[in-house]
């Protein structure tokens, strides 16, 4: 074979893989029971406690009001010198109710302990000085802390209440996607800043409420940086052995028919880490150089080598 010169040959079948004996972070981690709730509960107070130190530090002193309540508590503080915690409080204990009421208990529940603990350490950190006060530098930082914040609430099944809440009644009630409720009401915060506060800042506070979508997602998805390829080659049975038995990694065949000959062929679909993206690529050319390769990003991969499933995110 070939490809032998590149790589050392290992039989795979009836050999356990060595990196099915790896213990993942995940693995020490229940999936249900009192020791999920635990550590959800452990994740949501550190995420609030993030955000909140992210929302003195960088957001309030600049005047950043990068939508949802936190926003509004901004633009309120700025018109009548309200305390940003008051003002979280006096709006997310209305729309908690409403979203007990109208999105059901369960919901509810998983929003109470962000509802009260968030406004809480805002109120506690407010008089920590700001480490800067340029503009990019707080809408870029305000927008990590913030985003790692939240994220981390979120991977412990909970939220923090606000206008998520109001966009999931508009969402229920209207049809409109959850995603456009969102942009909405942010938006609308984000134009009222601009109003209220200057347009440069509503423009900061745009920049920072993508950093924050961004990180949210990063922290949710996970760091690990997982590729998925297809590959359309004349020798799939060649090319699948070699990825089994030398890159050690699973794949799936997929039927396909060429567009243009209308030819039966085979697709393979595997996934590998991104170190892995060079071995694949060089193990397929030595096999077959007019292989045809698509290689694209994949979010989060759940299973044996890669992730563990979370249960009741």
């Amino acid at each position: 074979m070939r490809v032998g010169i590149f790589f050392e040959y290992k039989r795979r079948r009836n050999i356990v893989s060595s990196k099915s004996h790896k213990r993942r972070l995940g693995d020490y981690i229940p999936l249900n029971g009192p020791g999920r709730h635990a550590i959800d509960t452990l994740m949501i107070l550190l995420g609030s406690f993030i955000t909140a130190i992210a929302f003195n530090l960088f957001l309030v002193p600049s005047d950043i009001a990068s939508g949802g309540v936190s926003g509004l508590s901004i633009i309120a503080k700025s018109l009548f010198n309200l305390e940003p915690a008051y003002t979280q409080w006096a709006l997310n204990i209305p729309l908690f109710v409403a979203g007990y009421m109208m999105l059901g208990r369960y919901y509810a529940l998983r929003s109470l302990l962000g509802t009260i603990v968030l406004p809480l350490f805002v109120f506690l950190t407010k008089d920590w000085l700001a480490p800067t006060t340029d503009l990019l530098l707080a809408s870029l930082y305000g927008g990590i802390g913030v985003g790692l914040g939240l994220g981390l609430v979120f991977r412990g099944r909970g939220s923090t209440g606000g206008l998520s809440i109001l966009a999931q009644i508009i969402q229920k009630y209207s049809g409109l996607s959850l995603s456009l409720c969102v942009v909405l009401m942010d938006g609308a915060v984000i134009a009222l800043a601009g109003i209220v506060l200057s347009p440069e800042k509503a423009l900061y506070a745009l920049i920072g409420l993508y950093i924050t979508g961004k990180f949210i997602d990063m922290i949710e998805l996970g760091f690990n940086f997982t590729k998925v390829a297809y590959i359309i080659a004349s020798k799939p049975d060649e090319i699948s052995d070699a990825i089994l038995h030398h890159l050690d990694r699973g794949l799936t065949k997929l039927s396909a028919q060429g567009g243009y000959t209308g030819d039966n062929r085979t697709v393979l679909m595997v996934v590998v880490g991104q170190s892995e993206v060079t071995r694949l690529k060089t193990l397929v050319q030595t096999l077959e150089p007019t292989a045809f390769v698509i290689i694209t990003n994949a979010h989060e991969v759940l299973g044996e080598g890669f992730s563990r499933a979370r249960i009741g995110k």
